[in-house]
């Protein structure tokens, strides 16, 4: 199968940013889900987690006004356990686990590399933050020419208004917005 599921930033340390209530347990069911009828239908789960080591922190300058303050507070330490994927999303054989130290999924990891070697032609993306690693990843994707989509229920971030005016105005540009009970569609068409 040529699609693959992107599922970003799912870790401890970026989900304790959503609102804890009933909402971030639902995504992380949803995304469990997504991944498992991903699998099943023969397509790639893509586990994307943000994790610096010394000498990534090194190289952030001080003019990065995202990445700076995490490099100089020392965050984000990529052995963190709060850095690891999600223990309901852990990965599974066959999925492939790629470690970021930027926003998007494909600059910074080889990523895309690894994707074309195996065939994959379009993305499904998923995770956090919709302001952040999605908006990211999905224009980035985009110049790729990756054939993309966004689960509309499967992303989330802490501002509700950045989030909505993303999924409504900005990611359709770039990529087709569904729920994740649309997904059985897309992954027909892969």
């Amino acid at each position: 199968m040529s699609t693959a599921l992107l599922v970003l930033d799912c870790q401890p340390a970026v989900l304790a940013a959503l609102p804890a209530d009933a909402d971030r347990e639902a995504l992380l069911d949803r995304l469990a889900r997504a991944a498992a009828e991903v699998r099943a239908a023969g397509g790639t789960v893509v586990h994307v987690r943000v994790g610096f080591t010394e000498a990534d922190w090194d190289a952030v300058p001080a003019a990065n006004r995202a990445f700076a303050p995490i490099a100089e507070y020392r965050a984000l330490h990529h052995e963190d356990p709060a850095t690891a994927v999600h223990e309901r999303l852990a990965p599974r054989e066959g999925d492939l686990v790629v470690r970021k130290t930027r926003f998007g999924a494909l600059s910074t990891t080889g990523l895309d590399r690894r994707l074309r070697e195996r065939g994959v032609s379009a993305l499904v993306v998923a995770g956090l933050t919709t302001s952040g690693a999605v908006l990211s990843t999905v224009l980035d994707a985009a110049d790729r020419d990756y054939r993309l989509a966004v689960l509309s229920d499967g992303v989330a971030d802490p501002d509700a208004q950045a989030h909505e005016v993303l999924l409504r105005r900005v990611l359709p540009t770039r990529a087709q917005v569904v729920g994740t009970a649309g997904l059985a569609a897309l992954l027909g068409g892969g």
